[in-house]
């Protein structure tokens, strides 16, 4: 009954989808994630229970990651078809010889925040401070330990000068702070804005409005974006084409959307046991993301030149920035879907 069920519930999706798109050349696919629950996926979850991947012909399984990296790993190594992740990774790949594009943006801010537990406050008051102490990631090689190492950086330190450890992106990455298993955190909210209603944490460095991201960055840069395999692109750009309409429709739908038809949307352990605070959550994060699915010049600039200050792959590397993305896509989305 099931099979039959998601059959009619696929074609009723390509009834729904525009007249003039062809058929998806592959509608099963799987999308890797790290860390679903995430403020930075946000669009995903969207698209998915708002039912726009199955208006756009495709049968989406989502796979979901301790980190970043671990999602691209499994791209690589052929589990996943795409990957929702950071813009950073389609450089990092390309100096590692794979062509990885970048096909859309989700979020203009990375919303990623760093915080200190607030019993070594006195210790550790700016990121020169952190040397030698244990900081709490998603995963490491996220777009989390980017971040940290970017401000390390800045300060004259390498991420050998500190000590990461992976706590994922939801209730583990809380309790790693409430146990005081690590001194400092990179995360994004929900888990940010729980830490700090329970009076747990402060706040070095914040990248949830532009301007937080101008003084950590100096300028814009693209945050978790979707991205596949050249080679997947090639062999299927209706599936590519659909993907991308679905998640421009969920960019659509957040630019108008209240923090309660979000909450309303999202699965009920994505609240992290407060509705209240997610609401709170989500209305300090609507902004951070995309309006129109493009990446900018400035930020793909921008992303390059951080990953140059503490990435050892990029030293002899000569990187295309027009080879980490393809818009053609959402230029044609962007056309059809208002």
């Amino acid at each position: 009954m099931k099979t039959v069920l998601r059959g009619l519930a696929l074609v009723l999706g390509l009834a729904l989808a525009a007249p003039t798109m062809a058929a998806p050349e592959k509608t099963h696919l799987t999308i890797g994630v790290g860390g679903k629950p995430l403020l930075y996926y946000l669009p995903l979850t969207i698209a998915e229970k708002k039912g726009f991947f199955t208006e756009e012909g495709l049968d989406v399984e989502i796979s979901d990651f301790a980190g970043g990296a671990k999602s691209l790993q499994a791209m690589i190594g052929g589990s996943t078809d795409v990957t929702t992740g950071a813009y950073e990774h389609t450089i990092l790949m390309q100096a590692k010889g794979q062509d990885i594009r970048a096909l859309v943006e989700l979020g203009r801010f990375p919303g990623i925040v760093l915080v200190v537990r607030k019993s070594l406050a006195g210790e550790i008051n700016t990121v020169a401070d952190l040397k030698g102490r244990k900081i709490g990631v998603t995963a490491p090689g996220s777009s989390t330990n980017f971040f940290v190492n970017t401000l390390l950086a800045k300060q004259g330190l390498t991420p050998d000068d500190v000590s990461f450890v992976s706590v994922g992106g939801g209730p583990s990455a809380v309790a790693a702070m409430e146990h005081g298993e690590i001194d400092a955190m990179a995360n994004l909210d929900p888990v940010i804005s729980k830490l700090q209603q329970s009076d747990l944490v402060t706040v070095l460095a914040d990248t949830r409005t532009e301007e937080g991201v101008k003084a950590v960055f100096g300028g814009p840069v693209p945050a978790a974006v979707l991205y596949a395999k050249e080679d997947f692109i090639q062999a299927n750009p209706e599936t590519t084409q659909a993907l991308v309409n679905a998640f421009m429709k969920s960019l659509r739908w957040l630019a108008t959307a209240k923090p309660e038809d979000v909450a309303a949307a999202v699965p009920e352990e994505f609240l992290l046991g407060d509705r209240d605070l997610y609401i709170q959550s989500v209305k300090n994060s609507l902004p951070m993301y995309s309006r129109d699915g493009m990446i900018g010049a400035a930020g793909q600039q921008t992303a390059l030149d951080i990953l140059h200050q503490f990435s050892p792959e990029l030293k002899d590397a000569q990187i295309d920035l027009s080879k980490t993305i393809d818009l053609r896509f959402v230029e044609k989305a962007g056309q059809a879907i208002k």
